[in-house]
C-alpha cells in the first residue's frame, strides 16, 4: 500500500484574502509614496524600486513552489521503483 499524499487545494476565501491583502498592502505604499514630502524623482525612484520588489516577490515565490513540486515528482518516482521491486520480490524463492 503507497501512501501518497493528498493533494491540497486552497479555498476560494483563502484566495480571496490573498488577493485582498496584497491589494491593500500596494496600495498603503502606493499612498504612502505619493503623500511623501519629496521630489518626483524621489517618489519615481521608491515606486519603481516597490515595483521591483513585488515582481521579484512573484518570481521567489514560483521558484520555490518549482523546486518543490519537482522533489514531490522525484519521490513518486521513487516510491513507485520501490513498490515494484517489493511486489516482484519472492523472500520464498529458492536460490
Amino acid at each position: 500500500m503507497s501512501d501518497t499524499p493528498v493533494k491540497q487545494q486552497n479555498t476560494a476565501a483563502y484566495y480571496a484574502q490573498a488577493v485582498a491583502s496584497f491589494s491593500l498592502a500596494l496600495g498603503a505604499v502606493a499612498i504612502g509614496i505619493y503623500q511623501l514630502e519629496a521630489s518626483a524623482w524621489v517618489r519615481a525612484f521608491l515606486a519603481v524600486a516597490v515595483l521591483y520588489l513585488t515582481t521579484s516577490a512573484f518570481t521567489l515565490a514560483k521558484v520555490v513552489r518549482d523546486r518543490q513540486e519537482a522533489g514531490q515528482i522525484v519521490s513518486r518516482v521513487d516510491q513507485a521503483r520501490l513498490e515494484k521491486l517489493l511486489a516482484e520480490h519472492d523472500p520464498f524463492q529458492k536460490l
